[in-house]
């Protein structure tokens, strides 16, 4: 069944951003794996960009129909979505999901983000700049979540 995903939380493009600094993307025979921040868990990832359709077992995609940071992580390494290096190494080491579930907010983790991110030197309007440009750009794409028959 396809339907179309909606557009993520801005917090899951900067998640995106450290999944690839950790070094927690890696390409499969069928796609993608990406592991959690904790480590504890590891995504399934398949996209077919010429028919704009997507698949990603992360609670984001899967339950809450949006496009989990899993699925930006891989189109960024495809050259879909805009990276910015300095960005990603800025976020490296960062434990999303402890974050997450202790603070129960991602508008509370976004602001503890842009304090590390500004003790780094890292102005708040830079990150949102490059936060906006990738949520425009993934609007674009239109994206349909359709899982393979071995999903």
């Amino acid at each position: 069944m396809e339907r179309r995903l909606r557009t993520p939380p801005k917090i899951k493009v900067l998640e995106a951003l450290g999944a690839i600094a950790d070094g927690r993307v890696a390409p499969t025979s069928g796609g993608f794996k990406v592991r959690s921040s904790t480590g504890e868990r590891t995504y399934e990832v398949w996209v077919d960009l010429e028919r704009g359709l997507v698949c990603s077992d992360d609670n984001g995609t899967k339950f809450r129909g949006y496009v989990g940071y899993p699925i930006i992580a891989v189109l960024m390494l495809k050259g879909k979505l805009p990276f910015n290096e300095k960005l990603a190494e800025a976020l490296k080491g960062i434990p999303w999901k402890k974050l997450n579930e202790e603070m129960k907010s991602y508008s509370k983790v976004m602001e503890l983000i842009y304090a590390m991110l500004r003790d780094k030197g890292i102005d708040r309007s830079e990150v949102d700049e490059f936060v906006n440009e990738v949520i425009s750009s993934l609007k674009k794409l239109k994206l349909k979540k359709v899982c393979p028959e071995n999903k």
